[in-house]
């Protein structure tokens, strides 16, 4: 393992993006959500992802310097064309007109439309509960998912990710693909020549494998038999067509064998709770306290309890990178934009 700081994450992986030729925008904060995946020990989300991100855009399926469009489409809806650029970006533009939005309305929508998308949802959450703002999130991603009962990719993993504002406190936060695991979970098995779990994907014939190169070739499962597929379908309707977007399928197709991060459309629903209680807002925020004490008074987990934890020991030892992966990301400052 190589021993890295935080700090020497952000450098490492900015300075890839700017050898990639991505503009300083997307630098800035592609990096700095896989700083804090990696400061959260969400390997999945972590620096691994550059690899993703060069080879997305080698492929083409990138635009590493897009200007998103705002637009103000409705007194309750902001959409953002990201133009083909990575996610992060197009949240920061829409961002202050969200807010705005729902100061005022009491609740707003941001579609995000035509971006690519690796990341984490609950640092947008995180973000949004910073402001006092309930918050709820989704987005499909490439039909890797088979649907319950079913053998063939249908599905993206399809988070799903909700933020709670809590005063003084970390808010209530959790973020979860409706697939068994998320995808980069199972391809880091396969960099470490590890199985994965039983319950986590099926081969190319529909059988059950442990075996992670069979999964990633074949589909993984949803969580919780049919109510994740429920789940995983919804997404798919929320963040596709109702904001005019592709479906995981879709996205596949687009994709073209490339094997690209998901290109596609996200769903932002936030709600203000000021606008709607008024000056009983925070008395009733408080009464969630309870239902938060009661759930951890009796030695249960909240949501986003590890990454807090985990964020403490990362902040004051830096972070553990696998060599080869290493090895890896240091290749990639060697090639050509």
């Amino acid at each position: 393992m190589a021993r890295l700081t935080l700090d020497e994450v952000r450098d490492l992986a900015q300075r890839i993006l700017r050898q990639h030729g991505f503009a300083e925008a997307y630098v800035e904060a592609i990096a700095e959500s896989m700083v804090a995946a990696e400061r959260d020990e969400c390997k999945s989300h972590g620096i691994y992802r550059l690899l993703g991100c060069i080879a997305t855009l080698k492929a083409g399926k990138v635009v590493p310097d897009a200007v998103p469009e705002v637009v103000d489409h409705a007194p309750s809806v902001v959409r953002v064309d990201a133009r083909g650029g990575f996610a992060q970006v197009p949240f920061q533009a829409g961002l202050p007109l969200l807010l705005d939005k729902a100061r005022q309305q009491g609740i707003a929508l941001l579609a995000i439309n035509h971006c690519v998308h690796f990341s984490a949802l609950w640092s947008e959450m995180e973000t949004l509960t910073a402001a006092g703002l309930v918050a709820l999130a989704c987005t499909p991603s490439h039909a890797w998912v088979a649907p319950a009962g079913g053998s063939r990719p249908v599905f993206g993993t399809n988070p799903i990710a909700f933020g709670w504002p809590r005063a003084g406190k970390l808010p209530f936060i959790f973020d979860f693909a409706t697939s068994a695991v998320a995808r980069g979970e199972i391809e880091l098995h396969r960099r470490a020549d590890n199985p994965i779990p039983e319950g986590w994907g099926i081969d190319a014939q529909g059988n059950p494998t442990t075996d992670a190169a069979q999964a990633l070739n074949g589909a993984m499962l949803t969580f919780g038999g049919h109510k994740g597929s429920a789940l995983a379908a919804m997404v798919e309707l929320l963040a596709g067509p109702l904001i005019g977007d592709m479906t995981s399928q879709e996205s596949l197709t687009y994709d073209a064998g490339t094997k690209s991060a998901p290109y596609g459309g996200e769903l932002i629903i936030v709600i203000d709770p000021k606008r709607i209680l008024g000056d009983a807002a925070d008395e009733h925020l408080a009464r969630a306290e309870t239902m938060f004490e009661s759930i951890q008074g009796q030695g249960a987990r909240l949501p986003s309890q590890r990454r807090y934890e985990a964020r403490e020991r990362t902040l004051r030892d830096g972070v553990d990178i696998p060599d080869a992966l290493h090895a890896d990301l240091m290749a990639l400052l060697e090639q050509p934009a």
